[in-house]
């Protein structure tokens, strides 16, 4: 897929411009935050103003700030947890795929079991056994996004596995790890790049509803998710912004990642027909 295909489509184009913004909130954070995300920097519960263009929290915390070095934890969690889950998933699913049998048969019922489970629950449970932290909801989103990619990829095998050139390289004597990685991985790369943004978005939701209820970090550190929910004991008190901000920087880079998704998805399909 080359640089001049992703820009002349609309959705993976608009999608990567969504998540830029949100990584340069991370990696230039200390640039771009005009106070810092855990000290008060002027009154309690200011609306956005010149000062504050998105308010002050209850403690007098800029939320801007907040926003911006918050995007670190979400964006470290999601990337964790998808490197992770994407790792392991595609292993599993190639080997299980490829070499079929009883161990094809024992894999893909543990991967079924594990994805009866609604995904935030079994992400919940996970974090409380595990304990609060962001590494730990980490682990707890990838065990829950490995079904995913194990799935999607063994069946893609399943389905080139028995095409000529595979069965010329048996023929030839390659190793299995070989044939593998050699000769069924490149072709699988499209549909492993599907499975990787779009568990991306999903996950920005996972992570958003873990820290919700505090399985992510403890305060005094910045994140959407903690906020949203701190926020919420004061929108009847009239302080709107304390919900709308972290909100809506969830549903963006959720959205951002949707974007690429379908994206490259359609190009996919484009290139299959």
């Amino acid at each position: 897929m080359s640089f001049a295909l992703i820009l002349k489509n609309p959705y993976i184009a608009s999608g990567l411009a969504i998540v830029l913004i949100f990584v340069a909130f991370a990696l230039f954070a200390d640039v771009i935050a005009p106070y810092s995300p855990i000290d008060a920097a002027g009154p309690p519960l200011q609306p956005p103003n010149k000062l504050f263009v998105m308010g002050t929290d209850n403690l007098g915390r800029d939320m801007f700030s907040r926003i911006v070095y918050g995007s670190r934890i979400v964006l470290m969690i999601v990337a964790m947890s998808i490197s992770l889950s994407g790792f392991i998933g595609s292993i599993l699913g190639l080997v299980s795929g490829y070499v079929g049998g009883v161990l094809d048969k024992v894999l893909s019922f543990v991967m079924d079991s594990i994805y009866a489970f609604p995904s935030l629950i079994l992400a919940i449970a996970l974090s409380v056994a595990l304990g609060p932290s962001p590494v730990n909801a980490a682990i707890a989103i990838a065990v829950v996004y490995v079904p995913t990619y194990f799935r999607m990829l063994r069946g893609h095998v399943i389905s080139i596995k028995n095409e000529g050139y595979i069965e010329m390289t048996k023929a030839l004597g390659l190793p299995t790890t070989r044939i593998i990685l050699r000769h069924i991985l490149p072709h699988v790369l499209k549909t492993l790049m599907i499975v990787f943004s779009m568990n991306s978005a999903d996950a920005i939701l996972t992570e958003a509803g873990l820290s919700f209820i505090g399985l992510t970090v403890q305060p005094p550190t910045p994140d959407w998710g903690f906020d949203l929910y701190k926020g919420r004991g004061f929108v009847l008190a009239g302080a709107w912004w304390l919900m709308a901000f972290p909100g809506l920087c969830i549903t963006l880079l959720a959205f951002g990642f949707a974007l690429i998704s379908e994206g490259v998805s359609r190009i996919v399909g484009v290139r299959l027909r």
